[in-house]
C-alpha cells in the first residue's frame, strides 16, 4: 500500500523576507527575537549602521566577514582597534568600505563600554526604553510599519548623546525590530507572538 505524503501549507512570512534562503533564515530564526546578550546587541547596532543606504541582504551576505574582522564584535576588542588596523579593513571588499562606518565601530565600542559601566549592561539600558518587555505591534501589512516610534526616537537621541554614531531614528528602529524590543512581524506571519 502506497503512503501518501501529507502536504502542509507554506509558511506565511513577513513580505520583506522574500525567497532568498539567507533572508528567510534570518527572518525565521533571528529577526524580532528578544536579545539579551550585550555582544549580540553591539553586533546588531553596528550592522544596522553599516546598512545605512544599502539593503539588509547586502549586510547579511557580508556578516560573517564582519564578524571575523571585528573579532566577533567584542566591544572591548573593537574599542582597542588601531587606526592602522581600521585602514586595513577599508581595503577589504568583504565589508562595506565606508570610512565613517568602519571607524564608527570603534567609536561605538567606546560609547558601548561606557553604557555598560553606567548601567551594568547594555541590555539593561536598552530594554529600559520599552519598560523591559517587547512592544507588540498590530500591523497587517509591511507598508503600515512606521519608520520610527517615540521610543526608538528617544533611544536614538540618547545613543547620539552618549557618543554613538550611525544611530539615526530609522537605523535605531531597524535595530529595535531586529533585537526583539518590538515585535513587528505582520499579523499573518507565522513568527508572530
Amino acid at each position: 500500500m502506497a503512503q501518501t505524503k501529507t502536504r502542509y501549507p507554506p509558511r506565511i512570512r513577513c513580505k520583506w523576507a522574500g525567497e532568498d534562503p539567507l533572508m528567510v533564515a534570518y527572518h525565521d530564526e533571528e529577526w524580532g527575537r528578544p536579545v539579551h546578550d550585550d555582544v549580540r546587541h553591539f553586533e546588531m547596532i553596528n550592522l544596522e549602521g553599516a546598512q545605512a543606504g544599502l539593503s539588509w541582504s547586502t549586510i547579511l551576505n557580508k556578516r560573517a566577514h564582519y564578524l571575523r574582522l571585528f573579532e566577533g564584535f567584542d566591544p572591548v576588542r573593537c574599542a582597542r582597534l588601531s587606526d592602522a588596523r581600521l585602514e586595513e579593513f577599508l581595503r577589504d571588499p568583504g565589508i562595506v568600505r565606508n570610512r565613517l562606518k568602519v571607524y564608527g565601530v570603534r567609536k561605538n565600542a567606546v560609547a558601548f563600554l561606557a553604557v555598560q559601566a553606567e548601567f551594568g549592561s547594555f541590555d539593561d539600558y536598552v530594554w529600559g526604553f520599552v519598560d523591559g518587555a517587547p512592544v507588540v505591534s498590530q500591523f497587517g501589512i509591511q507598508a503600515d510599519l512606521p519608520a520610527t516610534t517615540p521610543a526608538s526616537d528617544a533611544l536614538a537621541k540618547d545613543l547620539k548623546k552618549r557618543g554613538f554614531t550611525f544611530v539615526g531614528g530609522t537605523i535605531v528602529y531597524a535595530y529595535v525590530q531586529a533585537a526583539g524590543l518590538v515585535d513587528d512581524h505582520t499579523t499573518d506571519c507565522f513568527r508572530r507572538r
